[in-house]
């Protein structure tokens, strides 16, 4: 009996390390899994991905695409697990976290000696964004910057002059009230309460403030800046320039803008080509409006590699063929959004030649990095929660600002023991 069960123990044993050996495919292939959220990539990656498989013809590469709503529980269960993919789609507010956990490889050693790889290459401020005690843990994909989306076609009715690089806080507040038409339910501006990057976030740093200190130990919510805000955007609200939260939670910020239920919404760039597919000739983007700063937020995606991948040769070889010159080309070409990759960058100008995308270029060279710490998920769970209470009006913005501040400085000073 003791026999059959060591054998039993000994099979088991066996089939997990056969299991964990590596991937391959039905034809004998070695296999890559590759995992994001957004499909509207979907034709640069797998550009990207043909030209690889035809330079390693004894690799599969398979993608997988994951609404953004499910994508971080799964992706954390499968590398929690010991398995996931092999590369996959990191940001910002989580980076800090997978690093920590050990579940994204340090790609320093990969790079020593690749000439075919220079972070000098990408903007520094992604590059910064996903380094960890000065080591690179995500190749650059792309960049988001945030511009003034605008509809021509409510300034051309009204007789009104585009939006410019001259404009401040006030001219949102003096025009948006020209251009909002209560009777026919559309408005001046959308003024984004219910979401930080292309939000509030900006308005902060404009204001002088910050969401978070330089060395990540303070929270600046409960700030003179801030509060001045967030009191700048209900103003918005109360002079009904701009939809209420409970209208922006019920409707996506970009059906109303698409819908042409609103003359103008900061957003970040990744969105220009399907708006002006919508839009057409209509479209106008133009510099954030600027505040006493002159700023506003960016961000970006990098390519990530699981820490227990069995072949991190090949995912290397991978990362560098979807964020290289040529696999930030493919992406540049299609509009879709901004390379991180400085040089080609400008490849992406010509892919909406009616859209004046250099708008977005010139706001990377005054943009303020997207707020990231350890822990961020957790502090901007409180963020969230507070400041849509705030505006649905179930507390006053004060209070609201308090209770971040306090809840967030408490996580930094956790932090700061672990």
């Amino acid at each position: 009996m003791k026999k059959s069960v060591s054998f039993c123990i000994l099979l088991v044993i066996s089939v997990m390390l056969v299991a964990c050996s590596g991937k391959s495919s039905s034809d004998g292939k070695k296999t890559l899994e590759v995992a994001l959220w957004d499909e509207n990539v979907s034709d640069a990656v797998d550009a990207s991905i043909e030209s690889f498989e035809k330079e390693h013809p004894d690799v599969t590469v398979k993608v997988t695409y994951t609404p953004f709503a499910e994508y971080w529980t799964k992706l954390r269960t499968s590398l929690g697990g010991g398995s996931g993919p092999d590369v996959f789609w990191m940001n910002g507010p989580n980076f800090y976290q997978y690093v920590t956990s050990d579940l994204i490889k340090d790609l320093e050693p990969f790079l020593q000696g690749d000439e075919e790889f220079a972070k000098e290459n990408y903007y520094p401020a992604v590059v910064d964004l996903y380094s960890y005690e000065d080591k690179l843990y995500a190749a650059p994909y792309f960049v988001d910057s945030v511009g003034l989306f605008y509809n021509k076609k409510f300034f051309d009715e009204a007789g009104l002059d585009y939006p410019d690089e001259t404009w401040t806080w006030e001219d949102i507040e003096k025009v948006g009230t020209e251009l909002t038409k209560p009777e026919e339910g559309t408005y001046g501006y959308l003024n984004q309460v219910v979401r930080n990057q292309a939000g509030y976030y900006n308005l902060i740093h404009q204001a002088g403030g910050y969401v978070i200190n330089e060395d990540k130990t303070k929270s600046g919510f409960n700030t003179p800046e801030v509060k001045e805000t967030f009191e700048f955007l209900n103003r918005l609200i109360e002079k009904k320039i701009s939809p209420n939260a409970q209208a922006q939670i019920e409707t996506e910020a970009d059906q109303w803008f698409m819908s042409q239920k609103v003359a103008m919404i900061p957003e970040i760039s990744v969105h220009a080509a399907e708006y002006e597919e919508v839009l057409g000739e209509d479209l106008g983007v133009a510099p954030l409006p600027k505040g006493k700063v002159d700023t506003s937020i960016v961000h970006g995606i990098g390519w990530a590699m699981n820490s227990k991948t069995k072949d991190e040769d090949l995912a290397w070889e991978l990362i560098k063929s979807l964020s290289n010159k040529e696999g930030t080309t493919v992406m540049a070409e299609t509009g879709f959004a901004t390379p991180a990759h400085m040089e080609i960058s400008k490849v992406w100008l010509d892919s909406l030649p009616n859209v004046e995308l250099q708008v977005f270029l010139d706001a990377l060279e005054k943009a303020t990095a997207y707020p990231v710490s350890e822990r961020t998920s957790e502090w901007q769970t409180v963020e969230t929660k507070e400041i849509q209470g705030a505006f649905l009006g179930q507390k006053s913005i004060d209070e609201a600002l308090e209770k971040i501040d306090k809840e967030m400085n408490a996580i930094l000073e956790e932090e700061q023991k672990d």
